[in-house]
């Protein structure tokens, strides 16, 4: 019988709650803010949108996917680091994935290396025996509630309209979870490159909330 709690621990795993500091990253956002380039919840909505089926959100899935599959965690780690654009976003998926790492091993009484955060996650929700369709949308669903949040302080946008953003991705965050889940690695791709472009503009940000 499938465990009824696993969703619920995947839930408190990829929640606000969970001490992974992902409040204090904004994948760039803030420096397309600060350079007039997201003024609005139109604009924040595409380029939310491109970041998940273009940018890390697509290749942070698939890593996942991966992963979950039973693929070498060693081998995706270090092709996670190497597929970093810039140093900010590889500081925001290895520091996010340490501390999901910390966590965990603080919740199984084991130590576990760190990783970076779509590997991390893939490590531990080996575990729930949970679909990898669900696994990957929940992750794919956090990171943009995540940048949802940070949109709302910098833009800034109302709460209602942060949150209707985030509605209206739902489907496309279903069907990025359902191509992922059969992916390889051959399948990686990247091609957000204004949001790495901004993630490597933010390092020299005058003015910063957040660390990327």
């Amino acid at each position: 019988m499938p465990d009824p709690t696993a969703p619920l621990s995947l839930m408190q795993w990829l929640s606000p709650a969970f001490p992974t500091g992902a409040f204090a990253y904004s994948h760039g956002l803030e420096q397309a803010v600060a350079a007039g380039e997201i003024g609005d919840a139109a604009a924040f909505a595409i380029w939310l949108g491109d970041v998940l089926e273009h940018g890390a959100g697509w290749s942070d899935a698939v890593l996942l996917a991966c992963g979950l599959r039973g693929g070498d965690l060693d081998e995706l780690d270090a092709l996670g680091r190497a597929m970093a654009g810039s140093a900010e976003r590889l500081r925001e998926t290895a520091e996010q994935g340490a501390a999901f790492t910390l966590a965990q091993a603080g919740l199984r009484g084991v130590k576990l290396p760190p990783r970076v955060l779509p590997v991390a996650v893939a490590e531990a929700a080996r575990d729930l025996d949970l679909p990898a369709e669900q696994v990957i949308s929940l992750f794919q669903h956090s990171f943009a509630s995540n940048l949802v949040s940070a949109a709302v302080r910098l833009v800034p946008l109302g709460q209602i309209a942060g949150q209707t953003v985030l509605s209206d991705l739902h489907g496309k965050i279903a069907e990025i979870a359902a191509r992922a889940a059969q992916a390889e690695l051959t399948d990686l791709s990247f091609s957000a490159f204004r949001a790495e472009v901004s993630a490597m503009k933010h390092e020299t940000l005058d003015v910063r909330l957040f660390k990327t």
